[in-house]
């Protein structure tokens, strides 16, 4: 019944990677930024894992007595979105980062994408999704043209109104765009609203590439092991490895549904993603707002540990950083914290040359000869 539980907190970054400079990434630090801008935050249950004692994140305060595992991983992988983070922490490098567009797509794209949905689109640029809903909005509702948007990362996003473009027909488009491209994710963004005062809806979904390779998800599935999966975990890797999922509305929900796996008695993989530190606040440069997710989390943190059971062992992580201190509003070449607490020795890991050594863990821990990349640590 041994149980690894990963929960990755979207989009926080503890300091720039050697190369975040190819990345227009010099000075991104997610956490110690935030820790500097906002002095008063506290995050004192992971501070007593051991989030102070990680080279560089000194400002949050040393345990004397760390009661935790504790230390960073650079990413081995080219690039610095979802996608590729989730990837290598399930042991999957990506040699090549995936294609973006920041001058928006090429007819190569954009006619034949038009052709298959029967529509002209609108937009066709790399743009913050709150805003070119606002901007564009009501030419799409006088119009019934979907908003088709980039960003720095491999996206290709559209958004429709939901009284305008069915969700389910929205999906469709999705489906179409997802086979003509080669993009990390291609996502749904619904929103309702009125004369250019619209809002995002929660009905979000991600249509991501199959993985290249095997990942720990496929290795405990594999085994005969449960693999439940809450927030867009599911949407990452396509549905493949996974057994169970359940999609969330906000942190506080992806919380509470991974507090109801751990309850449950079964072995194998708990992998959950949190992702309103990314999506709601640090693409939007929102200090407060991420600095008050962020003690949210470590408050609700007790609770989380006090459902484990004996066997269990729990990985506290990121994908990336997404610095809401920095000009960019996109993420952010850095290394990941990591926290570990629950049947694992409480030790300094020190500074990991990849993601991937946390799948190498788990996979040892669960006894699976696994055919991943990564070094296990215990």
């Amino acid at each position: 019944m041994k149980r690894v539980i990963i929960i990755v907190l979207d989009g926080v970054g503890i300091g720039e990677l050697p190369d975040a400079a190819k990345y227009g990434d010099e000075g991104s630090n997610t956490l110690v930024n935030l820790k500097k801008a906002k002095p008063d935050m506290q995050l004192k249950n992971m501070c007593a894992l051991g989030l102070g004692n990680i080279e560089g994140a000194e400002l949050f305060g040393k345990a004397d007595k760390p009661k935790g595992l504790y230390g960073r991983l650079a990413e081995h992988s080219a690039g610095k979105d979802t996608t590729t983070g989730h990837w290598e922490i399930s042991g999957l490098w990506l040699d090549k980062p995936f294609p973006t567009y920041p001058d928006g797509f090429g007819d190569d794209v954009v006619i034949p994408f038009e052709k298959a949905i029967g529509k002209k689109i609108l937009g066709n640029k790399a743009a913050s999704g709150t805003v070119i809903i606002n901007e564009l909005g009501d030419e799409h509702v006088k119009t019934g043209c979907p908003i088709v948007y980039t960003s720095a990362d491999s996206v290709f996003q559209i958004a429709a109104h939901e009284d305008i473009i069915p969700v389910d027909t929205l999906y469709d488009y999705c489906r179409i765009a997802r086979n003509m491209l080669n993009v990390g994710r291609v996502i749904a963004r619904p929103f309702t609203g009125t004369g250019g005062n619209y809002t995002r809806t929660e009905r979000r979904k991600d249509f991501s590439l199959e993985p290249t390779g095997t990942t720990l998800l496929d290795e405990v599935k594999k085994a005969g092991l449960e693999c439940a999966c809450v927030g867009k975990i599911e949407d990452i890797f396509a549905g493949r490895g996974i057994t169970r999922s359940v999609h969330t509305t906000n942190n506080a929900d992806g919380i509470e549904q991974t507090i109801k796996y751990i309850k449950e008695d079964f072995g194998g993989l708990i992998f959950t993603n949190l992702v309103d530190t990314d999506m709601l606040y640090g693409h939007r440069n929102d200090v407060d707002g991420f600095a008050s997710a962020l003690k949210y989390f470590d408050g609700k943190l007790p609770e989380i540990i006090s459902a484990m059971k004996e066997d269990d062992i729990l990985f506290i992580t990121a994908d990336h950083g997404c610095d809401p201190t920095t000009a960019s509003t996109d993420h952010s070449r850095e290394y990941i914290f990591l926290l570990g607490c629950g049947n694992l020795p409480k030790i300094n890991i020190g500074t990991r040359s990849t993601y991937a050594d946390i799948a190498a863990s788990a996979a040892k821990y669960l006894g699976i000869e696994a055919d991943i990349r990564g070094e296990s640590f215990i």
